[in-house]
Formats: C-alpha cells, sequence, structure tokens
C-alpha cells in the first residue's frame, strides 16, 4: 500500500537535494558520542557519506513535530506555545501541514532506513491525528512485515473539553524493526499486588503459584512430544510442549498437578518469575512542567533503549529535543547520537547531559559538538530546508 500525492520524491531524488554540508567538531573530546547542532536531513547525510554509519545504527526513537500549526516556546524556563505567551525563546517552529508534513517525515525516514542496521528497530512518536498516515509511509519503508507494534501512550489525565468526541488522552508509537533479527531484551514489568492474586490464585506450602497447559496445538513432526505421558496421549491436533522425558522429570519433582478427571497441567510459582511481560499500552504521562515542548517521561525511553539495544549499540534521535533519549542511552551504556538545530534545545540537551554523574555503572557524560558550516542558501535549494521543524 502507497500514499499518492503531489510532489513525492524518489529516494534519489531525495538524498541528491540535500547540501553537502561539513559537520566541524568544537570541542576536544575524542568520545564517540556526537551531539549535532544542523539540521537533521543534513546531518543524517553527513553520518551516511562522511561518518560511515550506514548500516550501524541499532536503535532509532524520534519524536518530530505532529502538524500542530503551533510555535512552540521556551518561557521563563518552562515550555509552552505562542499562543499562550507572546513572549519567550523560539524552540521550534511545527507550521507545516497535511502531505507537505508526511512527506517532511518521509524524507527523514528514507534516510534512517540507510542508517538502519539489519537488527534495528526505529520507534517514532506520533499523535492520534496524523499518526495513521505516518504508518503507511512506514509500511513504505520499512516494509508491512517489519511493522511489530502500534503502541498506546497514555500521556495525561482524563480531560473534560467541551467537544463532540472522545477526550484524548493517548499518543501513538510506532514500531517498526529492519529486519527479523530483531534485537530483542524481553521486557518486564513488577506484579501488583492484584496481579499476584489472580493470576497466582493457588497456594502449596505458602508459595503462590498458577498452572498452564502440558499440551500445544499443531502436530509434531518427530513424534517425540506425540509419544504418551503417564499412559496419555495429547488431544488430537495437539502435542505436549516437551518431550516425554521432560514432563517425567516434572512430574517427579512434583511440578505437574493432576486434575480429578487425569488431565496433567504444569505449576507456575509466584517466586521464580521475573515480572509479567509488557503490553501495548504504557501509562507514562508527561512531564507536568517541562522544560522543553516536546520532552517526554523518562521511563518511555529507558524501557525503548533497553528493550531495543544491547550494551555499545548506537542510539539515534534526530529530533533530540531535550535530550531525554541521549541520557537514556549515556546511562544504559550505549553510544548515541543526538541531532537539532534548535538553540534552546542543545542548551536543554548539553543541560540534561550534565545531570549525568559517574558512578559505577555509569560514565560521566561525554561527546563530540559538532556544528554545520554555514553556507548561504540558494533557490536551487530545497524548500523549507533552512526552517526551524525539529526538536
Amino acid at each position: 500500500m502507497l500514499l499518492h500525492y503531489a510532489h513525492k520524491k524518489t529516494e534519489e531524488e531525495i538524498f541528491n537535494a540535500i547540501p553537502d554540508v561539513a559537520l566541524e567538531q568544537i570541542n576536544k573530546s575524542n568520545n564517540p558520542n556526537l551531539l549535532i547542532k544542523s539540521n537533521n536531513l543534513i546531518a543524517l547525510k553527513q553520518l551516511i557519506t562522511k561518518h560511515h554509519l550506514k548500516g550501524k545504527i541499532d536503535l532509532v526513537y524520534i519524536d518530530p513535530p505532529f502538524a500542530t500549526n503551533n510555535t512552540f516556546t521556551i518561557t521563563n524556563g518552562r515550555a509552552s506555545t505562542m499562543s499562550n505567551s507572546s513572549k519567550g525563546n523560539i524552540a521550534y517552529t511545527d507550521t507545516l501541514k497535511g502531505f507537505e508534513f508526511i512527506e517532511f517525515i518521509r524524507e527523514r525516514l528514507i534516510l534512517l532506513n540507510m542508517l538502519l542496521s539489519d537488527q534495528g528497530s526505529i520507534y517514532l512518536h506520533i499523535d492520534y491525528k496524523i499518526g495513521h498516515y505516518v504508518k503507511i509511509i512506514m509500511d513504505e519503508i520499512f516494509g508491512i512485515e517489519n511493522f511489530r507494534n502500534d503502541i498506546a501512550r497514555i500521556k495525561c489525565n482524563p480531560k473534560n473539553f467541551a467537544r463532540k468526541g472522545y477526550g484524548n488522552m493517548k499518543d501513538l508509537i510506532l514500531f517498526y524493526s529492519k529486519t527479523d533479527h530483531v534485537i530483542w531484551n524481553e521486557p518486564k514489568t513488577p506484579y501488583t499486588e492484584g496481579d499476584q492474586l489472580k493470576l497466582f490464585p493457588k497456594t502449596e506450602h505458602g508459595r503462590r503459584y498458577t498452572t498452564i497447559p502440558l499440551h500445544a496445538p499443531g502436530e509434531t513432526q518427530n513424534g517425540k512430544t506425540a509419544q504418551a505421558f503417564n499412559g496419555i496421549l495429547p488431544p488430537s491436533g495437539r502435542h505436549w510442549r516437551r518431550d516425554v522425558t521432560v514432563l517425567q522429570q516434572w512430574d517427579k519433582a512434583g511440578l505437574i498437578e493432576w486434575s480429578d478427571y487425569g488431565n496433567p497441567r504444569k505449576k507456575i510459582y509466584l517466586d521464580e518469575q521475573d515480572g509479567k511481560r509488557v503490553q501495548d499500552i504504557w501509562e507514562f504521562k508527561d512531564p507536568p512542567y517541562p522544560v522543553y515542548p516536546t520532552e517526554k517521561n523518562a521511563h518511555v525511553l529507558d524501557l525503548i533503549v533497553k528493550t531495543s539495544s544491547n550494551e555499545h549499540s548506537i542510539v539515534l534521535d534526530c529530533f533530540a529535543g531535550s535530550g531525554t533519549t541521549l541520557k537514556s542511552a549515556q546511562i544504559h551504556g550505549r553510544q548515541w547520537i543526538g541531532i537539532d538545530q534548535a538553540d534552546e534545545a542543545i542548551k536543554a540537551i548539553i543541560s540534561k547531559l550534565n545531570t549525568v554523574e559517574a558512578n559505577l555503572f555509569t560514565q560521566k557524560s561525554d561527546y563530540k559538538l559538532l556544528i554545520e558550516k554555514k553556507i548561504v542558501p540558494t533557490s536551487k535549494d530545497k524548500k523549507g530546508l533552512y526552517d526551524e521543524k525539529g526538536g
């Protein structure tokens, strides 16, 4: 499925239209982490052509503009919009709409796909008004077969706005992988007291437990899981989950519970579990007093970074905003690249990275600070390339 609209360019046209503007280091660090003050199209192309990072990025998280037609400012150290305040420093403008906005996102996603490794993932944070169009573009670029999740993030408390429609208290995170060989560190969340009572309703010698079936759908090919166990064959069209020899060991160890009708089930003890599987609804509300307009709950980025990257993986955020992604990557021992063109964003990022304290597990933040060489745009430059649209 493809979206068709006017002025939709080919990948080659997009790549060739981006000026080759050098990125200059302005500090003395030798650290591989990169903080880049630049238009993100220019920076992404430089990462491919000059920094040789094509196919090297394991995780991309971006929180781009949402086509809100607003100008976002920072007033007295707090994020606001121009409609709420006529004063303050502009963080970024979000004025593109319709398919002009879709093409803006598509251009960047094409370059990000070039940078993504075969084991890499991309998470794109977007809202309900434009997110469904963005998903079609991501299906086109990354392949619908590599779509993993549409995650609903609860962003705020319920609202009582007087409008004809249900209250909006969520936004979307679209999660894609480059291939099926994706980094995946299974995330778990602790069981609540209610979970413990509901999910592990039985007790044995003071230990809470539940039981699960010993058989699963499908015919076995090798016959080892289709044999009789204690004189019982698996139901028609099903097979034992493990070889009969393993089932016999479990039974001998008291790990199988037999029903009154002779049906065997495996015991699963609460105290042997490391939590429950994370689902696709996340309740990570926005900070109540953000210092930057796009600032997100740090727990969102901690979850994404830990799940979809490994230690020493490269994590990239080309709408770096307040720097939450970069701080999470730093804390969890990942290499990172952050890109933003707004002065206020760079200030916020540096301030946030300075809060990372070195300890046994975390190094103090260090990075190369790069800026793009200033050039005078000509009429041949892509329209809008130098507009402030990131963050």
